[in-house]
């Protein structure tokens, strides 16, 4: 078989068309200098309370009146046959009329110096009250969990837009340039999938680093694809080529947003080689941490790693990262009980724990008080039974979540919801403003953080949104 002689143009030529064409220039220049983060901000709106902020994201969503919003008419109107016409039931053809009211299936109790009320759902968290600022009066957009969720992560249902992680990282940059800036831990494929950790019209180097996936187990999780392949010389001769052929592709290509995001996603990505395997192993920790959170055990196991996980990442300064508890089923989320209720003690049972630890290890650690600890789901979950049986159906008009650390308030209630926790009626807040909210503590004017698309300026909050001042220190 006779072969073309290889000569050094068609070898740079073939080389141009595969993978050193997507390469990077620089990726081997100066690596020990320190690279500036990229971010539009060159100082920050006003001093920050918070550096960063771990999500901890229960999917399906969790019913306020069986967790933190004690309402005691509930008790009183157990069974009765009621009129809750709320937005969920007319859209599906209905009036409202002849629901069950359905009680709290959980012990309320009055907890810690501040006298919050949490039920026996979660008992190692409600040990924290006195850390926790908890909002009962939200609402939000959106009564599918596709769209609901969408809005939680991006502040809109019906668009693309980049995800809270990404706004924060475009605004406030890396605190780590050797890991990415955000990550989200088992995220699911559905309700939204990738979107949700996207970065959409922003620079793809703001999008969400996934780690593992809804469905997996936490054993198996950990940055991919980072483990060296070749030796340190030969990859050293490899980059030098590549960095050559880049230069030159990025000389012709003066301003191109798309490729300067390539070339410093995989510029991290080079970096990461050396810096992230170690980050997220959790045979570094003591045998007293693993037992805090539940690790080895059932049915904690599983969160727990994915807890201990962020704690790590948040500790070697990933500036946003999401912890997803979820199924790997979209069409069945987690928390989403529509026929059984009780299997939200199950739940319960899987994320107290370890959420309460990461809690705990923060605060001994001194990081709480500059990491922002959100919780909750995409909405929350009616008064009544659906279909007069033993679940409760969506309920994105009054639900509760909590926040902790930043510079939040501790040991505080904010809003209320009516007589039966059906809807936010005194000091709403809206998911809009909840992302405002956040941005601020963060040192950012959730109005100022913008970036420029199709021919007019976009933000998080979009034109809505107001800081919630009540709920901070």
């Amino acid at each position: 078989m006779h072969h073309a002689p290889l000569t050094r143009r068609r070898l740079l030529g073939n080389l141009a068309c595969g993978f050193g064409s997507l390469a990077l220039a620089g990726l081997v220049a100066n690596l020990t200098a320190a690279i500036p983060p990229l971010t539009p901000l060159t100082k920050l709106h006003h001093p920050a309370r918070a550096k960063r902020v771990i999500f901890l994201f229960m999917a399906g969503g969790v019913s306020q009146v069986d967790s933190f919003d004690w309402k005691p008419e509930l008790v009183k109107q157990d069974g009765r046959m009621l009129d809750f016409a709320d937005e969920r039931a007319i859209k599906r053809g209905g009036t409202g009329a002849n629901r069950r009211v359905m009680k709290p299936l959980w012990e309320f109790k009055q907890r810690g110096q501040s006298g919050l009320w949490a039920s026996e759902l979660f008992p190692n968290i409600a040990k924290h009250m006195d850390d926790l600022c908890v909002i009962r009066s939200m609402h939000t957009e959106g009564v599918a969990h596709g769209p609901a969720t969408l809005f939680m992560h991006t502040g809109a249902a019906n668009f693309i837009r980049p995800s809270m992680g990404s706004w924060l990282l475009y605004g406030l940059g890396s605190e780590n340039q050797n890991l990415p800036g955000f990550v989200s831990i088992g995220p699911s494929l559905g309700n939204g999938g990738p979107r949700n950790f996207g970065s959409a019209f922003l620079p793809a180097v703001h999008q969400g680093t996934a780690i593992g996936r809804a469905g997996m187990s936490a054993r198996d999780m950990t940055f991919g694809n980072v483990t060296p392949g070749r030796a340190p010389d030969v990859a050293r001769r490899q980059f030098d080529l590549q960095q050559a052929l880049n230069t030159a592709q990025v000389a012709g290509q003066p301003g191109a947003q798309e490729l300067d995001a390539v070339i410093s996603s995989y510029e991290l990505a080079w970096r990461m080689q050396t810096q992230a395997p170690g980050v997220v192993d959790l045979a570094r920790e003591t045998q007293a941490t693993r037992d805090l959170y539940g690790i080895d055990q059932k049915p904690t196991d599983d969160f727990a790693r994915k807890c201990l996980m962020a704690r790590q990442l948040s500790e070697a300064g990933v500036r946003f990262v999401q912890v997803n508890y979820n199924t790997s089923s979209s069409s069945n989320p987690a928390w989403d009980q529509h026929s059984d209720m009780p299997r939200h003690k199950d739940h319960a049972m899987a994320t107290d724990q370890p959420v309460a630890a990461l809690l705990a290890d923060l605060k001994q650690r001194g990081l709480l008080d500059d990491t922002i600890v959100l919780w909750g789901g995409e909405f929350g979950r009616t008064p009544y039974a659906e279909n007069n049986g033993s679940g409760r159906d969506h309920n994105p008009g009054g639900f509760t979540m909590w926040v902790a650390g930043g510079g939040f308030k501790r040991g505080h209630a904010h809003g209320a919801t009516d007589e039966f926790g059906h809807y936010a009626v005194a000091d709403k807040v809206h998911l809009h403003d909840l992302h405002a909210t956040i941005l601020h503590q963060l040192g950012i004017n959730h109005e100022r953080l913008t970036f420029s698309h199709a021919g007019r300026d976009y933000r998080l909050t979009d034109v809505y949104g107001e800081v919630v001042k009540e709920l901070l220190i």
